[in-house]
């Protein structure tokens, strides 16, 4: 089995009306220094594979054709290797 950690965040330049929104928040809430948020999404994948090098693959095309719009986000994926 591998595990795997996918991050999407959206490009920088791209307008983030959602973590405007939280460093709007976090003033509010009187939290002061926030310079800035930009939010994000998280995906813990399991896949029922030894191979890292196919798992990669598979979650390279897993990010493209769906999790990730590439267009306006950027992707990473962590494989654990413990």
């Amino acid at each position: 089995m591998i595990k795997a950690r996918i991050i999407v965040t959206l490009k920088t330049g791209v307008l983030d009306p959602q973590g405007k929104a939280i460093e709007s928040a976090l003033s509010n809430l009187g939290i002061e220094g926030v310079g800035s948020v930009r939010q994000g999404k998280v995906f813990d994948v399991t896949l029922e594979s030894d191979d890292a090098a196919s798992a990669k693959t598979k979650l390279d095309a897993m990010c493209a054709q769906l999790l990730a719009n590439t267009v306006i986000e950027n992707y990473a994926v962590e494989i654990d290797h413990g």
